[in-house]
C-alpha cells in the first residue's frame, strides 16, 4: 500500500502543510517536508493529535482508516477526552502509546465530576508517592549514616586490635654498652623525649646526642615493655685472641707470684738473695738493685715466683697499666728502724692491688732491733699482726744470718695453698711483660711472666704495640728452655720493638691478622694523645660524679708533720655522703714526690698537699699524667673546697701560677734592710714584687712578698732563668743556704 505523502493530507483536509509539520517537529519527528511520506508511527501521531483536538478529527480518522485499514475498538459515542501528555525528547519508537477510552456504558455518567475526582486521586497518589519518596530517602540517609558508624567502629576496632597485638608483640632490643638518647629511641620505636623523660625520673640529665649506658639504657628500655640483651660487639682483638674461660676441671695447681717491696736498704734483696742461694747483690752497683727480676725458687718442691722490684713504683707502674700479676707481696721492715715512709706507700700499694701481704721484719740480729715496736706501728696502718688478733702474717729473719727463712718460705706455700691459685697449662699462653730493653745484638728482649697456658718457642705473641715469633726462650738462670707454664717468668727475644712493662701478651695462630691488631692500636694511641683522656680533678669532679664514673673519691695526702696528715686524713674523710665516699689511699709525710703522682694516676687519685710542695719530678710527672696536685697552707680550705667540688659549686675566680724557682746560695746581713739572699734562678724567672714562698726540705717555711730584686747593684724588674740575683724578703728573714725559693702569681681564671 503506498505511503501517503504530507501534501496530499494537506489539500484532503485544508489542513497548511506547515501545521502538519509542526505538529510532527512537535513530536520529534524532524527532516520532513511536504513531498515526504509518512511511516506509520508517524501516521498515529497525527491521528492521536487531530483526534483529541476535533478538529477534523473524524474525517482524518476515516482518511486514515481508510490508507492503513485501521480497525475500529468501539464506536465513536461520547468519547472520554483526555489530554496527551508529550512524548519524550529521547522516545521516538519506543514511545508509550496514550490508550484512549470510549464510552460504551448505558447509564449517564457525570464525565465533569469523574474527571475531578480522577485529578484528585493522582494529586493524593502524587503526595502519597513523594511522602515514600522522601522516607526511601531518610532510610536510606540513615542506613547510611548507620553503615558509616558501622565502618568506622569497624576501624577502631582494628586499630585497638593491632595496638593490642604491639603490644603483645614485645621488642627484643640488642642494646650495646653505649648507648645515645636518640638511637635508643629509634630502637625503641618511640620520641625521644620519652627516653628523656623517663631518664628525668631517674634522675638523669639527658640530651638526645648524649651516650647512656646499658644499665640506664635496659632499664628505660624495660620500663616501655621490651626485652632487652646485651650486644656484645666482636672485635678483631676478640676474634684473635683466646680469652675464653677455662673449665673447671682443666685447671690445674700453679706456683705463687711473690713481690718483695719496702723502704730501701731494709734488706729487700738481701732477703732474695739468701732464698735464691745466689749472691745478687754482689753484681749490683751500690748494692742497689738497678732492674726489674723475676726469678723462680724451689721450696721441698714447690716452686715460688718472685719479682725483685727496684721499689714499689714499677709495681704501681705496672698496675697503672691494669697489669694484676702478683698474689702475695712481702714488705720488708727492718727491725731497727721500723716503719719508714716507703714502708708505708709500699703498704698502700699493695692493699690498693688486693694482694695478701705477709711483713717480714728484718735484721732482727742487729742491736737496738724491736719487733715488738714494728708490730705496734703497723697497727696503725691497718695491719694487726696474727698474734694480736688479726690476719697479718709477720715472720722475725735475718737475710744475714739466714734466721727465719724457712719459716717465712713456709708462711709464703701455706698462704698459697689457702687461695687455690689454679691455671690451665693446656691452651695458647697468655700473661704479662715484666720488663723489656733493646739490646745491641739481640734486639729487643722481653721478660714476660706467664699467667695462663703454655708458651714455646716459635709461637706467635703479640705484645701491646709489639708483635713476633718467639726465636729464642731462656730462664732465669740464661738457660735456654722450649716451654714455659703458668707462673713461670722468661726471658724471650724475636719481637718488633720492645714493649711496655705491664702490657698483656697473647699466643696467636694468624701472623697477618696480629699485625693488623698491632697497627690498630698504635693508630689508637696516636688518637688517644689527640683527645686526652679526662682525669678527676677538682675542676671537673661533679661532672664525673653525674656522669656516673667514680663512686670513691681517692685522695693522697702529704703534710711536714704526721700530726697534719692524720688531721688531714680525718677531716676529708668526715665529708664522704651518701653519693660518693672520699677515701685517703696513701698519706706521709714530706714534698709531694713522682711516686706519690704515680700512685695517684694508677688510682685516679687528687693529690693534697698541706704545708709541702711537689718536686721538680713531681711537677713533671704531674703534667703527663695530668694529675690535679692541690696544695694549703690551711686545713679549712682544703676540706671547703672538696666539699665545693663535690657539690659542683666550685668556681674559683684566682688561680696561683708558679713562675719561677731560684736557689738560695748564700746570704748577707744588710744593716737597717735584714738578710738579703744570693740566689740563682734555677727555671723560669723571678719577678719584682711578687709573691714568694721559702721550701726547706721539701716544708714551707714562709709565703709572703719578695719586697726587692737586685742584679748585680742595680734593681730589676726580673731575672730570668740561668741568672743570679740578690732577694729580699717582706718581713722575714730566717733564710739560710738550700733553701728554695719559689715564685708565683695569682691569675684571674675566666668563668665559663
Amino acid at each position: 500500500m503506498a505511503k501517503p505523502k504530507i501534501h496530499e493530507i494537506s489539500k484532503q483536509f485544508g489542513v497548511p502543510n506547515k501545521e502538519i509539520l509542526e505538529v510532527l517537529t512537535k513530536y520529534n519527528v524532524t527532516g520532513k517536508s511536504y513531498m515526504s511520506s509518512l511511516e506509520t508511527h508517524e501516521m498515529d501521531i497525527l491521528l492521536e493529535y487531530y483526534t483529541q483536538k476535533n478538529d477534523k478529527g473524524e474525517d482524518l480518522a476515516a482518511f486514515l482508516r481508510s490508507q492503513f485499514a485501521v480497525k475500529e475498538e468501539a464506536p465513536a459515542k461520547e468519547a472520554k477526552k483526555e489530554k496527551i501528555e508529550e512524548a519524550p525528547s529521547e522516545e521516538k519508537i519506543s514511545r508509550k502509546k496514550e490508550v484512549r477510552y470510549v464510552d460504551t456504558r448505558t447509564n449517564a455518567v457525570d464525565l465533569d465530576q469523574q474527571l475531578k475526582t480522577e485529578k484528585a486521586e493522582s494529586l493524593v497518589n502524587v503526595q502519597i508517592k513523594d511522602t515514600e519518596t522522601s522516607k526511601q530517602k531518610i532510610k536510606k540517609n540513615k542506613n547510611k549514616n548507620q553503615n558509616q558508624g558501622k565502618k568506622n567502629q569497624q576501624n577502631e576496632e582494628i586499630m585497638e586490635k593491632k595496638q593490642k597485638e604491639k603490644k603483645q608483640e614485645k621488642l627484643h632490643l640488642l642494646i650495646p654498652d653505649e648507648i645515645t638518647v636518640g638511637d635508643l629511641a629509634k630502637e625503641l620505636k618511640c620520641s625521644p623525649v620519652e627516653v628523656i623523660k623517663r631518664l628525668m625520673t631517674l634522675g638523669i640529665m639527658a640530651t638526645v646526642n648524649q651516650t647512656i649506658g646499658f644499665d640506664e639504657a635496659s632499664m628505660i628500655a624495660e620500663d616501655m615493655g621490651a626485652e632487652v640483651e646485651r650486644e656484645i660487639i666482636v672485635t678483631a682483638e676478640d676474634k684473635l685472641f683466646n680469652d675464653t674461660p677455662d673449665d673447671e676441671k682443666d685447671l690445674l695447681p700453679r706456683p705463687p707470684v711473690v713481690v718483695v717491696m719496702g723502704h730501701v736498704d731494709h734488706g729487700k734483696t738481701s732477703l732474695l738473695d739468701c732464698i735464691r742461694k745466689a749472691n745478687v747483690t754482689a753484681t749490683e752497683a751500690g748494692g742497689i738493685t738497678q732492674h726489674i727480676g723475676a726469678y723462680t725458687v724451689t721450696v721441698d718442691g714447690k716452686q715460688i715466683t718472685f719479682l725483685d722490684t727496684p721499689g714499689h713504683e714499677a709495681f704501681t707502674a705496672m698496675r697503672l697499666r691494669g697489669a694484676m700479676v702478683t698474689d702475695i707481696a712481702i714488705i720488708v721492715v727492718a727491725a731497727d728502724d721500723g716503719i719508714m715512709p716507703q714502708t708505708i706507700e709500699a703498704i698502700n700499694h699493695a692493699k690498693a692491688a688486693e694482694v695478701s701481704i705477709i711483713v717480714a721484719i728484718n735484721k732482727i740480729d742487729r742491736e737496738g732491733a724491736n719487733p715488738d715496736r714494728v708490730k705496734q706501728e703497723l697497727t696503725e696502718h691497718g695491719l694487726v699482726p696474727e698474734e694480736w688478733g688479726g690476719d697479718v702474717v709477720c715472720v722475725e729473719v735475718s737475710a744475714k744470718q739466714n734466721i727465719g727463712i724457712d719459716n717465712l718460705l713456709e708462711m709464703l706455700t701455706l698462704t698459697a695453698e689457702l687461695k687455690e691459685l689454679k691455671a690451665n697449662p693446656n691452651r695458647q699462653a697468655k700473661g704479662t711483660v715484666v720488663e723489656s730493653k733493646l739490646d745491641k745484638g739481640r734486639g729487643p728482649v722481653a721478660t714476660v711472666l706467664v699467667q695462663n697456658g703454655t708458651l714455646k718457642a716459635g709461637d706467635i705473641i703479640v705484645a701491646g704495640t709489639a708483635v713476633g715469633r718467639v726465636r729464642a726462650m731462656t730462664d732465669h738462670k740464661g738457660k735456654k728452655i722450649k716451654e714455659a707454664g703458668p707462673s713461670t717468668p722468661v726471658e724471650i727475644i724475636g719481637l718488633s720493638e720492645t714493649p711496655e712493662g705491664g702490657d698483656t701478651f697473647y699466643v696467636v695462630d694468624d701472623e697477618r691478622a696480629a699485625r693488623n691488631v698491632v697497627e690498630a692500636r698504635k693508630q689508637k694511641i696516636k688518637d688517644e694523645k689527640v683527645k686526652a683522656a679526662t682525669k678527676v680533678s677538682l675542676d671537673n669532679l661533679f661532672d664525673v660524679l653525674n656522669e656516673g664514673a667514680m663512686k670513691t673519691l681517692n685522695i693522697i695526702v702529704k703534710a711536714d708533720v704526721q700530726g697534719s696528715v692524720e688531721a688531714v686524713k680525718q677531716s676529708l674523710e668526715k665529708i664522704s655522703n651518701e653519693e660518693v665516699k672520699v677515701r685517703v689511699i696513701h698519706g706521709a709525710v714530706g714534698a709531694i714526690t713522682e711516686s706519690d703522682v704515680t700512685l695517684a694516676a694508677a688510682s685516679s687519685a687528687i693529690i693534697v698537699g698541706f704545708n709541702v710542695r711537689p718536686d721538680a719530678g713531681a711537677r713533671s710527672a704531674s703534667d703527663t699524667n695530668d694529675v690535679d696536685i692541690r696544695t694549703y697552707r690551711i686545713i679549712y680550705e682544703a676540706i671547703e673546697e672538696i666539699e665545693a667540688a663535690m657539690k659542683g659549686m666550685l668556681a674559683p675566680k684566682f688561680r696561683e701560677a708558679v713562675i719561677g724557682h731560684a736557689d738560695i746560695r748564700d746570704t748577707f746581713k744588710v744593716s737597717g734592710v735584714g738578710t738579703i739572699a744570693g740566689a740563682y734562678v734555677t727555671d723560669g724567672k723571678i719577678v719584682r714584687h711578687c709573691q714568694v714562698r721559702i721550701v726547706r726540705d721539701g716544708i714551707v717555711i714562709h709565703e709572703g712578698m719578695l719586697s726587692s730584686l737586685k742584679r748585680f747593684k742595680d734593681d730589676a724588674k726580673e731575672v730570668a732563668s740561668g741568672y743570679e740575683c740578690g732577694m729580699g724578703f717582706e718581713n722575714y728573714n730566717d733564710i739560710k743556704v738550700g733553701d728554695n725559693v719559689e715564685c708565683f702569681v695569682m691569675e684571674e681564671v675566666k668563668q665559663a
